[in-house]
């Protein structure tokens, strides 16, 4: 089966002019939309197919998280992670952001800290300041020249940590840098959360886009079992296979007194989930990897084209992505640099919207989503050469 990446969709005018998109209604009708995180692919042909035949059902009450759903993930965790999940582990809930909240709610008390390390995508640097707890912040190290890409450090992420510390909000792979962290920093992590008694929710969010050739993402839990009893894992289609506004994703928990708190928070908090992003991330999950594999062909397309047109930007730096859409530029010594917000700027002056850095907890750089067709890229890449070449 082929599958069409190439073919843009007309998401500011669909059919009936009924359906905003927050991505492309959000900017004038000249601005070409490249910040939050969707796509601008049509989801699995299987994935469309199991939609339409739930609304022909005709009613859309109440539903339940039904066990072949648990089924499927718990046979993709197998099948592409080496990860051994039980159902019994799985909470699904509409959305991982409303998740990260419920884990601070769930497993800190007021006043605790709640620990991340930025640049981060903005969700995990509210989750502090909106559930009553202590924001707690370590910086990456940035790539120098000559680097392989952005390194977590380990002196600095303990250095963050005080007796207030209670949790560790972790994403990888890591958004918005794309890093694929090493062996040797996911064990300084382990190490450091078991010694510190922290609990450890890992946003494995993007897991299913590794780009480079032969990459294969390990869990934390698989890469150390010795954190289970601590971990929550947040997993979803919604980035994979295109399905963010379904609304639908799951909390692994192994340890069943992590799990009854989590769930006994969610209660009154969150609604159930959403009856057709429960019968697409089933469908994805059980039909949905030849697509992703023809995805992941079309976004190292696009990741090397965005590589060679950034070598030609003065005093723009890229540690290539090696996982997901999103780039993350440095634009600090570009000649936009020391003019307040680049993403304003090019906003401004080239029409084109990425995301701020700031909101990231790093001004002067943006993240630029390449999901999207290879001639809406490279209309935004001609854009972006006028204002940085």
């Amino acid at each position: 089966m082929t599958f069409d990446f190439a073919t843009p969709i007309d998401r500011r005018q669909p059919q009936g002019g009924a359906w905003p998109s927050q991505k492309w209604h959000r900017y004038g009708d000249d601005v070409l939309p490249l910040w939050v995180a969707d796509m601008d692919f049509c989801s699995p042909p299987q994935v469309i197919d199991a939609l339409q035949a739930r609304v022909e059902h005709g009613v859309y009450g109440y539903g339940v998280v039904p066990a072949s759903l648990k089924d499927a993930l718990c046979q993709w965790s197998a099948t592409h992670y080496d990860y051994v999940i039980e159902p019994s582990w799985q909470h699904w809930l509409p959305g991982v952001v409303p998740a990260l909240h419920l884990a601070s709610l769930a497993f800190t008390e007021p006043g605790d800290g709640v620990l991340t390390v930025t640049p981060i995508y903005p969700p995990f640097l509210q989750v502090a300041s909106r559930t009553g707890r202590l924001a707690q912040q370590a910086a990456l190290r940035a790539p120098d020249a000559g680097d392989d890409g952005w390194s977590l450090d380990l002196e600095a992420l303990e250095a963050a940590i005080t007796d207030k510390t209670r949790l560790l909000l972790w994403c990888q792979p890591h958004n918005p840098t794309g890093r694929v962290w090493r062996s040797a920093e996911l064990a300084g992590l382990a190490e450091l959360a078991q010694r510190h008694d922290l609990i450890v929710v890992s946003d494995e969010l993007h897991c299913d886009l590794l780009l480079d050739e032969g990459a294969r993402h390990v869990p934390l839990a698989v890469a150390f079992p010795e954190l289970g009893e601590r971990l929550m894992t947040l997993w979803a289609p919604s980035k994979t296979f295109n399905l963010a506004g379904l609304t639908a994703a799951c909390a692994v928990i192994s340890n069943p007194k992590l799990r009854k708190r989590f769930a006994a928070t969610a209660k009154g908090l969150m609604p159930d989930c959403n009856v057709m992003g429960l019968v697409a991330a089933e469908a994805a999950y059980r039909h949905g990897d030849p697509w992703r594999q023809a995805l992941l062909e079309v976004l190292r397309d696009h990741r090397q084209a965005l590589v060679e047109r950034v070598a030609q930007w003065p005093g723009v730096r890229l540690a290539a992505p090696q996982s997901t859409y999103l780039a993350w530029l440095d634009l600090r010594e570009s000649r936009l640099g020391g003019q307040g917000s680049p993403a304003a700027a090019l906003l401004e002056t080239a029409g084109v919207a990425l995301s701020d850095g700031a909101d990231f907890g790093w001004p002067g750089f943006v993240r630029l989503n390449f999901g999207t067709t290879a001639a809406q890229l490279e209309k935004a890449l001609e854009r972006l050469d006028e204002a940085l070449g």
